[in-house]
Order: C-alpha cells, then sequence, then structure tokens
C-alpha cells in the first residue's frame, strides 16, 4: 500500500514537471519579434511595392525597347523556361483583406483595393501561362493541391472581382470614408498622406481603366457569350459617373522616383555599367525615327557614326533583338547604334514615372474598340489624345523644343539643340494620319499603343504583339528559342513536385500534355 502511494506521488510529480517543461517550451518556442498580425496599412504598402514591374528589366527587351549590346551584361534572349508567378503576393493581399474586415467590417478601402489586386496578378499570371489554380487557391494546408481554373474562368471571375472593387469603392467615397492609410501612389502622391478620399476616388478610376485593358486582351474572344466582352466595354464607357475613368497623365496609376531612394534603374550612379552597352530597340526607335517624332530625340542620343547630324532622324538608328549580340557590338563600338538617351536617364536619380496603368494607353485603348465596332464614338479623336498625352509625358512641345545628347563620352557634357515641332504637320504625315475605322486605321492605333507603352506597364507591349502582330517584332538567333518568340512561359517546377496531378491535367487540356512556351493559350487562339 505505502509502496502505492509512493508511486502515485511520483506519477503525480512527473505529469506535474512534464506540464511545467511544455508550459516553458511553449512560452520559448514564441519569438517575441515575430509579428502574429500586422496591420492592413503596412500590408498594403508590401503589396503595391510588389506590384510594381520596373524598367531596366527583362520585360523592356521581350517588349523590344531596349537591347544589349554586350554578353557580360546580358543577352536578348526570349525566357526558355518557368515563369515567376505571384502566389505570395495574393497571400499578402488576403492577409490584408483578413486583417482589414476584423478591424472595420467587409466594406473598408483595404478589401476593395485586394478585389482589384487579385484580379490585376491573376489577369497578369493567365496571360503568362494559360490556366491556373484560383479558385481553390490561397486555402494554405485546407487545399495544398489546388485544381487550376481556365484561362476563361480566370478573366470572368476577375472581371467580377473588378465589378466589385468599383460597387465597393463607390459606396466608400459615397459615405466619404478616410480609412485608408499605407497608399504610396496616391495619397502620398495627392497630399502627402493627407487626403485618403481623393486617393479611392484615383484607385477608382485605375480598376476601371484596367477593366478596359482586360476587355481589349479579350479581343479574339469577342464573340463569346459568357463574357460579353463589347456590351462589358460600352457599360464602362457609356457610365461615366458609374465607372469613372482617367482624363489626364495624373490619374495614371505609376511609380515616382527621387534622389534619395527609390532611384530610377537607369540612373547616374550605374553609367559606366550599363550605359555604354544598352542600346535602343529598333522596334521601337526605328518606328518613331520613320514618323519624324520627336519622342525619338528624347530617349535616344543619336548614332554619331553613321554620319547625319545630331537632329536628324536617320542619327536615330535602334538595333535589332533578333540580330547576334556581337554583331550588335561591333556596331555598337563603331557609334551605329543609338544608345538609351543620356539626359533623361542618366543625368541623376529619377529618370521618368513608370506607370503600371495609364491614360495615354486607355486612349488608344477606346480607339481600337471604336474601330471594331464595340462602341460609338471617333476613333481619330481619342488617337490623337492618346498620342498628345504621350507627347506630353515626354515633355515633346507643340512649337519650340530643346533636345540635349552628350556631347563627347564623359557623362555630364551635353551639347543643346533647338528644335521646333509642329503638332498638325505629324498628325497630318500620311502614315500618322488616322486612315478611318478599318484594318489600316486599327495597325494605326495598334502601333501608337506600342508606343506608349515603352518601358512602362510590364509585358503589356509583348501581349499586344502577341494578340495582333503588331508591331512587327524582330526574330533571329538573337532571341534565342531557335529565332522564335515563345508565345508563354512553362509552369513553375514547384507545380510538378507539389500539385502534379492538377498540373498534369491543366497541361493535357491546353496544350496536349507538353508544357510548351510555345503552344498557343486560350486567349490568342
Amino acid at each position: 500500500m505505502k509502496t502505492n502511494k509512493i508511486t502515485g506521488i511520483l506519477f503525480i510529480a512527473v505529469l506535474m514537471a512534464l506540464s511545467s517543461c511544455t508550459k516553458t517550451f511553449e512560452k520559448y518556442a514564441v519569438n517575441p519579434n515575430q509579428p502574429t498580425s500586422v496591420p492592413a496599412y503596412l500590408l498594403l504598402r508590401q503589396v503595391e511595392n510588389d506590384v510594381m514591374v520596373f524598367p531596366g528589366r527583362s520585360e523592356d527587351k521581350f517588349g523590344q525597347f531596349t537591347l544589349s549590346t554586350y554578353t557580360y551584361y546580358g543577352t536578348n534572349e526570349y525566357w526558355t523556361g518557368a515563369a515567376s508567378l505571384e502566389y505570395g503576393t495574393l497571400r499578402n493581399i488576403v492577409a490584408m483583406e483578413k486583417e482589414a474586415t476584423k478591424a472595420s467590417g467587409d466594406v473598408n478601402p483595404y478589401s476593395a483595393l485586394a478585389k482589384f489586386f487579385k484580379a490585376y496578378l491573376f489577369i497578369n499570371m493567365s496571360l503568362k501561362v494559360g490556366d491556373l489554380p484560383m479558385t481553390e487557391a490561397l486555402k494554405g494546408l485546407d487545399n495544398p493541391t489546388p485544381k487550376y481554373d481556365t484561362q476563361k474562368q480566370i478573366f470572368i471571375q476577375s472581371l467580377k472581382l473588378l465589378e466589385e472593387a468599383n460597387a465597393q469603392l463607390a459606396s466608400l467615397i459615397a459615405s466619404s470614408n478616410t480609412a485608408l492609410l499605407g497608399d504610396f501612389y496616391f495619397i502620398e502622391k495627392i497630399s502627402n498622406g493627407k487626403d485618403p478620399l481623393t486617393s479611392l476616388k484615383q484607385w477608382q478610376k485605375v480598376v476601371n481603366t484596367f477593366k478596359l485593358r482586360v476587355l481589349i486582351n479579350l479581343s479574339k474572344k469577342e464573340a463569346d457569350a459568357d463574357l460579353n466582352v463589347k456590351q462589358k466595354f460600352a457599360d464602362v464607357i457609356n457610365n461615366p459617373t458609374k465607372y469613372p475613368i482617367m482624363t489626364d497623365l495624373a490619374d495614371n496609376w505609376e511609380y515616382a522616383y527621387n534622389d534619395a531612394y527609390n532611384q530610377y534603374p537607369n540612373n547616374k550612379n550605374n553609367y559606366g555599367f550599363d550605359a555604354l552597352r544598352l542600346c535602343v530597340a529598333a522596334t521601337w526607335l526605328n518606328t518613331l525615327s520613320s514618323l519624324n517624332d520627336l519622342r525619338a530625340m528624347k530617349v535616344a542620343d543619336p548614332a554619331r557614326g553613321l554620319g547625319f547630324p545630331d537632329t536628324s532622324f536617320k542619327s536615330f538608328v535602334g538595333g535589332a533583338n533578333g540580330e547576334d549580340v556581337s554583331s550588335l557590338g561591333g556596331k555598337n563600338v563603331a557609334g551605329k547604334l543609338s544608345t538609351i538617351g543620356r539626359k533623361r536617364y542618366y543625368d541623376g536619380f529619377k529618370g521618368e514615372n513608370t506607370f503600371l496603368v495609364g491614360y495615354p494607353e486607355m486612349c488608344l485603348t477606346i480607339a481600337e474598340a471604336i474601330n471594331r465596332g464595340w462602341i460609338s464614338g471617333s476613333a481619330d479623336a481619342w488617337y490623337q489624345k492618346g498620342i498628345k498625352a504621350m507627347f506630353a509625358f515626354y515633355g515633346v512641345n507643340d512649337g519650340a523644343n530643346t533636345v540635349s545628347f552628350l556631347r563627347t563620352t564623359a557623362p555630364g557634357d551635353y551639347i543643346n539643340y533647338n528644335i521646333t515641332f509642329n503638332y498638325s504637320d505629324y498628325f497630318n504625315q500620311p502614315e500618322v494620319k488616322y486612315a478611318g475605322d478599318n484594318a489600316t486605321g486599327l495597325n494605326q492605333i495598334l502601333t501608337q499603343r506600342y508606343l506608349t507603352l515603352a518601358r512602362n506597364s510590364g509585358l503589356e507591349a509583348y501581349y499586344q504583339w502577341r494578340r495582333t502582330g503588331i508591331p512587327t517584332f524582330s526574330t533571329g538567333p538573337g532571341i534565342g528559342n531557335s529565332g522564335v518568340i515563345p508565345l508563354r512561359y512553362q509552369y513553375p517546377s514547384s507545380e510538378l513536385s507539389t500539385n502534379k496531378d492538377n498540373y498534369t491535367a491543366a497541361v493535357a487540356s491546353q496544350f496536349g500534355g507538353n508544357d510548351n512556351i510555345n503552344a498557343r493559350m486560350w486567349i490568342i487562339k
């Protein structure tokens, strides 16, 4: 009996010790420096930074705006493998929405913006690869193997999210909601962080302007009754009270640079690193030069090895992305290619703002829709609005202009020229004068839309080429992939290892079982 009592006491003591150890472990297993929740406004700042696509990256080459002439600093080859997908950013968006809902209920500025950012990222990811997990995605351990939504379903769901975002923003604006914090795109741009209500109004314009981009990207599916593309486009244009859109450059969703931090990627500190080897691509620059477009002299320096005057458009010649890099390098050394504009991009740290969704592109998108017969109106008027807005973006005036080029190879040593540029003369050129709502007019609109996207809006210029064939992209050995521009990215390899069955089914249904970068996805069939 005594033995049993002793055993019982020992058993209780062991339990108490184990309990004490567990409590101690739990106490010290928690990292006091790692937050378990983050305020919505801090998550918003992270999301806004993560969605940014900076110039100077591969997107510039894929849109054929710039090219490398020296292999040490990179080739002009297109991708040959997997896409980088933004599910990590989407998880932060979900967390932002969750935190905001806990604090303020279902209708709040962060939830409205979350719907927009979800649509924005799912659309952009789908344009890279095709079908993707969407409906079952972002559930963590509750569903580690989400099924793929078709690309059509992704566009339908994303358009629904944009509709909901617009409605929520309208409700918040009507109630004079000022709860939005952390938005560096508009609040800080407008009023140094003091006007959240105006910021919401700006975001509503972004939502609806982006919606027009999404719909025009569906031009090959305009007859699809489920999508109802033409009607949705008309609804936005015909009801500006319900669907406000951008009205000028000030409405651009854009990233602004400064001298101290957030410096433009091409700046005076890396002049020696890339300025001498980064040239302007022919697809962009030669188009400008052929149209006697002063934007050519704003974005490039003259190729003096060609023997023409600095202010002759014949001096502004770009390199062909499809050409072998060694050949391009020889031309660059001989001064027969235009380098990226030293004054505009390398004289300081601010360069030019980079827009993700912009007013000039919107104008040309509306012109395209009118040309296609989706809506009524003057395509020519919107066409000219878009071009003139880009003139303003580059500082091209109707009348007197100053252009500055590097005088020698020494950074900061510039020579200035005074040039008269006449808008009327420009628009009256046969190549520029709008030819009407026909195939030639559509080609003119798409050419100018491409020019508005230079070094802006991520891969949108490439997506336009893929959708329409305009402009004609340079091909050849320099672009890799046997001289053929790929039509899509492959899926990340992680999908094969962690979501194999759904990945296999998606590749089979879209591309006959081969995750091929040259295969056509649904949106361009």
